[in-house]
């Protein structure tokens, strides 16, 4: 048994490939199967399974193109209730694949239809794939499946479910059982994932604080502590997971692209992935700057955190050849189908933003009022500026007017990427007053 592990690092997921003879199976697939298609031509294999072990809400999984592509079969609970072509694979059902006994664990928690896939041979140590209920160092969230997904759960129910998912579903296993699990740090399904992207049962067991000996109220009240902020996409995803995405191809293939131009052509929101100078520089009205420059710009999160799953936008990037990866990138969350238009800018009749006086600025803080768009529990650990007014960025949109305008506003985050989005929306909707961006000069009030 061979595993591949892939990961896609702005979202935090690992996704799997599971090689034995010439057969594959991958668990819960990313929207992209071309990285899946590689390792198969590069054994001479075929993909013969796909396991999802829950309808995934941060990401949209990539099971139903395999599947046409493939005639490969899609196992998941029949608690889904997926509309897509599918064959339930529930606790005590097991698949053989050449060498590989692939069992069912219904390990609800992280939402009620959830399972775990141990895989096993008859010589090699066994691995357990965990999708979002046991993390490395944490376990899944349980408070996404309220308002979405075909089976709804309210979080102290799922919460009291992970209970007893964690003190009594795994005990069968040995301590050396390899653990897989679908995220690591970074992704908003957990809130203190290691950055190792496995472990083992053993490892877990004395180092994760859901094995502890904890009754049941104080493992509720531990998990549903101080949970990150939930975007808005996540219930959208939910069911475009469970009714199947389309071929990402096609659907990328069919937006219209236009370069250099001076105005957009509709009404609708201007989403810029441009570098925030270039932003500031020139830009089209109407528009949010949402930096998509790199890996660690994390657009995918942001996007479908601000912008609306039913709402249209346009799309601008920074030169025609990016278009491409960055519609992909987009595509994971499900959001292309949003997008109106791609263009390019040219160099007139561009909105021109103002830069920040930073030394009066520090001198004189009071002139001004101070935005801080961090998360809440950001600034509880630490307040920057003592009469900052504090309104998440995920939050901002709706929020705009609580936000005094007798004064210059200027806005600030941790480092700089999210307060350049914030920068935008109040440039966007706010003319009366003068908007800046203290970017990463917060550096220095650290």
């Amino acid at each position: 048994m061979i595993i591949k592990q892939f990961q896609d690092k702005p979202l935090a997921h690992y996704s799997y490939a599971i090689l034995s003879n010439k057969s594959i199976a991958l668990i819960d697939p990313s929207r992209d199967p071309k990285p899946y298609y590689y390792f198969a031509d590069e054994h001479n294999a075929h993909i013969v399974a796909i396991f999802e072990t829950h309808p995934h809400a941060d990401f949209v999984s990539g099971h139903l193109q395999v599947h046409k592509e493939t005639k490969a079969t899609i196992y998941c609970s029949k608690l889904i209730g997926a509309d897509y072509p599918h064959e339930s694979f529930d606790e005590g059902d097991v698949l053989t694949m050449d060498e590989v006994r692939f069992s069912a664990l219904h390990t609800p928690g992280h939402s009620p239809d959830s399972i775990s896939v141990l895989a096993e041979t008859d010589k090699d140590t066994p691995v357990l794939f965990t999708g979002d209920t046991l993390f490395v160092g944490d376990v899944g969230r349980p408070d996404l499946r309220e308002k979405a997904g075909n089976k709804k759960a309210k979080r102290k129910e799922l919460a009291q479910a992970m209970f007893s998912t964690i003190n009594n579903k795994f005990n069968h296993l040995p301590d050396e059982t390899i653990i897989y699990p679908a995220h690591g740090a970074g992704s908003l399904c957990g809130k203190n994932m290691s950055s190792d992207s496995s472990s083992t049962l053993g490892k877990e067991r004395t180092q994760n604080w859901a094995f502890k000996k904890l009754t049941e109220q104080e493992f509720i009240d531990h998990l549903l502590a101080e949970q990150p902020f939930i975007p808005s996409y996540f219930g959208y995803d939910v069911d475009l997971n469970k009714q199947g995405a389309k071929n990402i191809e096609k659907e990328i293939y069919n937006i219209p692209f236009h370069m250099n131009v001076s105005r957009c052509e509709n009404q609708h929101l201007v989403i810029d992935t441009r570098d925030e100078e270039e932003f500031k520089n020139g830009h089209l009205s109407n528009s949010i700057n949402i930096m998509a420059r790199n890996e660690d710009d994390k657009i995918e999160t942001w996007l479908g955190a601000i912008v609306q799953p039913n709402e249209k936008f346009n799309l601008i990037v920074d030169k025609a050849t990016n278009r491409q990866e960055i519609l992909n990138r987009i595509a994971k969350i499900g959001y292309e189908s949003h997008i109106q238009t791609i263009m390019t800018l040219g160099s007139f009749n561009m909105i021109v933003s103002s830069p920040l006086e930073f030394e009066h600025f520090k001198n004189n803080t009071d002139d001004y009022t101070i935005l801080d768009i961090r998360n809440k529990s950001e600034v509880e650990q630490n307040k920057v500026f003592d009469k900052a007014l504090n309104i998440p960025l995920n939050d901002l949109r709706d929020n705009l007017d609580q936000i005094p305008v007798d004064k210059p506003i200027v806005v600030h985050c941790a480092g700089g990427y999210r307060s350049a989005v914030g920068f935008s929306i109040l440039s966007k909707n706010i003319q009366e007053t003068k908007i800046f961006d203290l970017s990463e000069k917060i550096k220095e009030f650290k």
